[in-house]
């Protein structure tokens, strides 16, 4: 596989991970996921995590990864790459991994006495990507070791960085976040 087609399709199969977290941004509000509750004096997760962002963010990059999977023929055509359908378990359990790995950072960010949107470099930029290619392992393995490769990979590792930043900086911009980081 060339550069550009390993690029392509660590944008395309990260795509279902990327969105929830920003879709959970736009849906959010309502009840805590952790209703308020402490481990010593320190809430679980905090009012950012909340159930309607949760779902919304889940139900965003299901969304995603079933449109993906129905245009990846005409999407192959037209990019000139092979792009991997996404099979129902991982559909459904990569972007829930995602919004799963941001709810663990939240919980060792207010372990560590991070307030909510404070920093938490190198956590913050991973902690979705981790959950959702745990979730996708153990969803398809098979699928995961044959769409996931070491170049795919290290592909995810350098540009995931870069887009969180820019993402965060744009909700900023726009009003949705209270901090551009």
């Amino acid at each position: 596989m060339d550069v550009y087609a390993v690029v392509v399709t660590a944008f395309w199969v990260m795509l279902p991970a990327y969105i929830p977290n920003n879709a959970a941004v736009l849906a959010g509000g309502g009840r805590p996921i952790d209703g308020g509750r402490t481990l010593g004096e320190r809430r679980l997760l905090g009012d950012g995590k909340t159930w309607r962002g949760l779902l919304g963010g889940w139900f965003a990059g299901v969304t995603v990864a079933l449109v993906l999977t129905a245009t990846a023929p005409d999407g192959s055509d037209l990019l000139g790459v092979g792009l991997p359908e996404f099979p129902l378990a991982v559909a459904l359990l990569f972007p829930l991994g995602a919004m799963l790995g941001d709810i663990c950072a939240s919980f060792l960010k207010r372990r560590t006495g991070r307030e909510r949107g404070a920093p938490f470099p190198v956590v913050d930029q991973f902690d979705f990507v981790a959950g959702s290619l745990l979730f996708a392992l153990v969803a398809a393995p098979a699928w995961f070791l044959d769409t996931l490769t070491p170049r795919v990979l290290t592909v995810v590792l350098v540009v995931t960085p870069v887009l969180h930043v820019l993402v965060n900086a744009l909700a900023y911009l726009l009003g949705l976040k209270d901090e551009p980081y």
